[in-house]
């Protein structure tokens, strides 16, 4: 099988695997207890924290683990709002979002919050003077992902984050697809969303950061074992695989980036001119190819090419037989967007494999136009 659905999730690094091994044998301890065994998972986490908060350096701050970035999404948006005085109940996103924000905001929304959903253009990006316009004195928090889970898409996260401050609104960023292979916008940031195992790491695990002086109430009460406001027992073989992925992926990044632009253009030669793609070609991470093909039927070529794994939308979205919201939000016709598919390459992927799951696809497609 070759993987190409790197926005799906990632191949675990050897060194997150081997990281967390000893805890899944003798080294079992609970972290919380105050004994030996559970002072050294304790030790193994904070060494994990320091790794994943690296990038956050320097920022007064501190990186809380939860249970991926679904549940920090939900932390974020309902524990600000938890916290808000009752003049701001404003939540200001955007359409692109995932889905984590979105239905946590919508579900604010049928209480006491009033939710802004800003539109994107056909490239996928918000217009600035529409979020300001948006983003007023009511405002609680602002909430934009940096790098689109779909179509790759990097907002501007800093000018949105500026907008923000100016109102006195926290400013909220799902950092899941960007962490370990874009710069973070940390100076800009309240709180920022990551998750192991799009770098490589297990999954089941993730984090938050959180800027010192953020007032946020608690999603889950019973012990408050992280920070005194994240409630659960930690699972220290996760969090050390999550360190050791991150201390991976800062090791390498440079090298990891260029390896992942000379895919991109490597695919975009095999692709060629009858593939259109979805989104800005500018502003978007290089791992990330959502591209459509006029008359393209997706269902029937992922049934032809079974041996390539890539995509035809988000896997949160996978099975609902409705065309991408992400790709109707930038315009596409419903044909549009069921010819279009997601193709995701990163650090382990070789070129062989980019010549032969590409070709593959184009082969496939081919056939489809000749028996049209």
């Amino acid at each position: 099988m070759i993987y190409l659905d790197y926005q799906a999730t990632t191949p675990i690094a050897p060194e997150a695997r081997a990281a967390m091994m000893p805890f899944l044998d003798e080294a079992f301890g609970n972290p919380h207890s105050s004994h030996r065994m559970g002072r050294e998972a304790e030790a193994a986490i904070e060494v994990a924290r320091g790794r994943v908060a690296a990038p956050f350096a320097g920022i007064p701050g501190r990186l809380l683990f939860t249970s991926g970035a679904t549940e920090a999404g939900n932390w974020a948006l309902k524990g600000v709002l938890a916290a808000a005085p009752p003049g701001r109940r404003r939540i200001v996103t955007i359409a692109t979002e995932h889905s984590c924000v979105l239905d946590s905001a919508h579900w604010l929304a049928s209480g006491s919050a009033d939710l802004v959903v800003l539109p994107v253009g056909h490239d996928g990006l918000v217009d600035l003077d529409e979020a300001a316009g948006a983003i007023d004195d009511t405002t609680a928090l602002v909430a934009a992902m940096l790098v689109n889970n779909e179509i790759g898409v990097v907002q501007p996260v800093a000018e949105l984050a500026e907008l923000a401050h100016a109102a006195g609104a926290r400013f909220f960023c799902d950092a899941v697809q960007g962490y370990g292979r874009l710069p973070l916008p940390v100076t800009s940031c309240d709180m920022i969303a990551v998750t192991a195992h799009k770098i490589h790491g297990p999954k089941g695990i993730g984090a938050m950061w959180l800027r010192d002086g953020v007032g946020i109430e608690p999603l889950l009460h019973g012990g408050g074992q992280e920070g005194g406001i994240r409630s659960g027992t930690l699972a220290p073989a996760l969090c050390a695989g999550f360190g050791a992925a991150a201390a991976l992926a800062a090791r390498r990044f440079e090298e990891d980036a260029a390896h992942v632009a000379a895919l991109r253009a490597r695919a975009l030669d095999l692709l060629g001119p009858e593939w259109i793609l979805n989104g800005s070609a500018g502003h978007r991470y290089a791992g990330n190819l959502n591209v459509r093909r006029k008359g393209l039927d997706v269902g029937r070529l992922m049934s032809e090419v079974r041996n390539v794994a890539f995509s035809a939308g988000s896997a949160c979205a996978s099975g609902s037989g409705k065309p991408s919201r992400i790709l109707k939000a930038i315009g596409l016709s419903d044909a549009e967007a069921r010819s279009s598919i997601r193709i995701g390459f990163g650090r382990y992927t070789t070129a062989e494999e980019i010549d032969a799951g590409l070709g593959m696809i184009v082969e496939a497609a081919e056939r489809q136009r000749a028996w049209a």
